[in-house]
């Protein structure tokens, strides 16, 4: 965990400047654009990467949140879009690399979640679901995925595709979500 803190340190930087700027957080439309890019995203990643994560993941399904995203959207009148373009993953370590930028993304969640109940008066059962994904859970959820990033991240050649595929997804992630109209 420390190799992809340390290796995307920068790019995560990056994207929280770019998304703090915004008011995609306190405008409900940029709210709801924000949630269709991010769906764009989660759906192909997560049905994308699958089958590397099942193996390494024995709780992937309650850490998928696609869903969660369709059902904001579906409360707040949105709709999702066509698939975001996505960095391939070849094994698990690239796989955990990707998806810890997803993960990590829980734990910025309970933040914004209390920004999205002030300004636009939504909650985890209206409309605020995906930055509310696991509750009072975040920093077990967190911590666990942690162990698992380390017991299949071991080698340095498995720490250097997972920090690859992590800068990668950042990357995308950025492109999905910061475009010219976001």
């Amino acid at each position: 965990m420390a190799g992809l803190k340390s290796g995307t340190a920068d790019l995560h930087r990056r994207l929280e400047r770019r998304l703090a700027g915004a008011e995609r957080f306190i405008v409900r439309e940029r709210y709801v654009e924000h949630l269709a890019r991010l769906a764009t995203f989660y759906g192909p990643a997560e049905a994308n990467w699958a089958s590397y994560l099942y193996p390494v993941l024995n709780d992937f399904d309650a850490r998928r949140k696609f869903a969660l995203l369709l059902r904001d959207l579906l409360y707040l009148g949105g709709d999702a879009r066509a698939a975001a373009e996505l960095p391939p993953v070849s094994d698990s370590a690239a796989a955990l690399g990707a998806f810890y930028v997803l993960e990590g993304a829980t734990l910025g969640g309970q933040h914004l979640l209390t920004v999205v109940e002030r300004k636009l008066g939504l909650d985890a059962a209206h409309g605020a679901s995906y930055l509310a994904s696991y509750g009072a859970e975040v920093r077990m959820m967190w911590a666990r995925f942690g162990q698992q990033v380390e017991a299949h991240c071991r080698d340095q050649a498995a720490i250097v595709r997972a920090v690859n595929a992590a800068r990668a997804t950042f990357a995308a992630l950025e492109d999905c979500l910061c475009e010219v109209s976001a």
